[in-house]
């Protein structure tokens, strides 16, 4: 099963200069658990975005660049191989926008956090259309903390 994992901005905006453009504790926790002991595909700008490799997952990075290699990250060139890389079972895709929309044919499912804000950003993911929302779970903003809410979403 291929899930996109990702926090996205009621505008679509999903980063800016390699950052998310908030700060909710509660999504990173969440991204964590349900992406923890899977094999997580990624472009490269994510890879580098992490200040280290996460632990409990592999990182399978998706660049065109053939000559890229860097500690802790297994090198794909297209979505073939990074799919044959994770092998059979969950697979984990975290970003960025290019890669969603390399495998966003293939996905099963979209695990979702809504942010309800509209920053500007440099990473912009269209809505999802299509698909079907199976559980949601909203939380109101709280001091500097906008509101959001985690979707599941799956093929209609």
């Amino acid at each position: 099963m291929i899930t996109l994992y990702l926090a996205r901005a009621d505008n679509g905006v999903i980063g800016v200069d390699g950052k998310l453009p908030w700060h909710l504790p509660a999504d990173l926790n969440r991204f964590k658990a349900l992406t923890m002991g899977k094999p997580m595909v990624m472009g490269r700008k994510t890879f580098e975005s992490f200040p280290a490799p996460l632990p409990g997952r592999r990182h399978i990075v998706l660049t065109r660049d053939p000559a890229w290699a860097a500690e802790g990250a297994e090198v794909a060139h297209s979505v073939d191989a990074a799919l044959t890389l994770a092998g059979d079972g969950d697979v984990a895709v975290i970003g960025g926008a290019e890669i969603f929309a390399l495998l966003l044919p293939r996905a099963d499912s979209i695990e979702l956090t809504e942010v309800h804000v509209s920053p500007a950003g440099d990473a912009v993911v269209p809505a999802f259309a299509g698909w079907q929302e199976v559980a949601r779970e909203s939380h109101p903003a709280e001091g500097a903390r906008p509101a959001y809410a985690f979707v599941t979403l799956i093929r209609s």
